[in-house]
């Protein structure tokens, strides 16, 4: 039993993550076999659900550092180290110590990317369904596939994947790239989705260019194949440099399609407009206030973790919150902001059960000292107490040494 908590501010609203935590403090009636927490006001969550990362490539840093910062650089550097480094062995040791990070720091389920090229595909595969049994009682695991677009063009390569996607019960993926013939991979990526009725998640316009107009292609696509499933599209930066009238008129595309965005505040704010010797003069994030004033889903998540891509992280969603409410000026006010990472996450990944407080739910919460959020944001709360099925768990972090061969 927790006694005496609270959820949120003054400013919170009624579609918070979950309503209010206001117990008596009254204990007299409580059986004293009961065990009880006394938070003194501190915030009670539910266990946060990161809905895009990329276990695969975490953890290889020290020995594949970014030689510039540039999103460029990234992509060869983590190509080459999944060329030299990526058998089972390494896969597992890295996957699974970024499970014990994002476990121990509350996290009840992931969604990776798994990077779908040639036979590495397989093995990596293999590792991520090995990890899903594992710790089907700690974290659920859902998988992506991971290639570029024009990987649905070859038409066997495309329907193996979409088959061992559906024989998965994963979701079918790509990153989407401005080129003449996007709109013919889009209708591929669609019918094979549609025949297999897979849920489909983009990596779209992960870029500073104005006329990069990806996310628009992809709704058009949706509405062009009257697509039901879910679409999940991540990153989506270029809404943020573009004129506001061109943005409304692709959120309105949006809207239509039934299309959720999840942005990646830590990663983008790392990569783009990284120039050297060179002040950024933007934060790299997407349009967030605009998509949720559309009434579009909108969440937040990891993205990549001390990679290339991100040279930093700990698989913490506090983390990744706080530096959105930073950067993306969440605050004013926080309001139902934290559904980003818990509830809205929870329906679009299809775990209903999740990301919520309830009666009758799952006691997966995590118990925060922080009362107010300038206090829940200021600190990394590292001794916030996380309850699996209503009993603490042990938050250690695991040893970096664990990732050495």
């Amino acid at each position: 039993m927790v006694e005496k908590s609270r959820y949120g501010n003054a400013n919170s609203t009624d579609n918070s993550i979950a309503n209010s935590v206001e117990a008596s403090t009254d204990t007299s009636n409580i059986p004293s076999h009961i065990p009880s927490i006394d938070l003194k006001q501190g915030q009670v969550w539910p266990c946060f659900l990161d809905i895009h990362t990329h276990l695969d490539k975490g953890h290889i840093w020290e020995r594949s550092p970014n030689p510039d910062g540039t999103f460029n650089s990234a992509c060869l550097t983590g190509d080459a180290d999944a060329e030299t480094y990526w058998q089972g062995e390494d896969l597992y040791r890295r996957m699974e110590f970024g499970l014990k990070c994002s476990y121990a720091h509350g996290t009840k389920a992931i969604r990776t990317h798994i990077d779908w090229v040639g036979e590495q595909s397989a093995i990596s595969l293999g590792v991520f369904q090995t990890l899903q049994k594992e710790w089907l009682d700690r974290i659920t695991l859902q998988a992506v596939s991971l290639v570029t677009l024009d990987y649905y063009q070859t038409p066997a390569a495309a329907i193996t994947l979409a088959d061992t996607i559906a024989e998965i019960g994963g979701i079918l993926g790509g990153v989407a790239y401005s080129n003449q013939d996007l709109d013919a991979q889009l209708d591929t990526v669609f019918s094979l989705a549609k025949e297999r009725n897979l849920n489909l998640d983009f990596h779209a316009d992960e870029n500073g260019n104005p006329d990069s107009h990806c996310l628009r292609q992809i709704a058009k696509a949706a509405i062009r194949h009257q697509f039901t499933g879910k679409i999940l599209c991540g990153h989506c930066c270029s809404l943020a440099v573009q004129p506001l009238e061109e943005v409304a008129e692709t959120l309105k595309l949006v809207k239509a399609a039934g299309i959720a965005i999840v942005s990646l505040p830590m990663c983008n704010l790392y990569l783009q407009d990284r120039q050297a010797n060179c002040t950024p003069s933007w934060r790299g994030v997407t349009r967030v206030h605009e998509i949720k004033q559309q009434g579009i889903p909108v969440t937040l998540a990891s993205d990549n973790c001390r990679d290339p891509f991100y040279g930093f992280g700990d698989h913490d969603v506090l983390e990744v919150f706080t530096q959105a409410v930073r950067i993306a000026h969440l605050d004013m006010p926080i309001g139902d902001w934290p559904c980003a990472v818990t509830k809205t996450a929870a329906d679009l990944m299809g775990l209903p059960e999740m990301g919520r407080i309830g009666v009758g739910l799952p006691a997966d919460l995590i118990l925060f000292k922080g009362r107010h959020f300038s206090e829940l944001l200021s600190r990394p709360q590292h001794d916030r107490i996380i309850l699996h099925q209503g009993k603490p768990i042990d938050t250690t972090l695991p040893d970096y040494a664990e990732l050495e061969n």
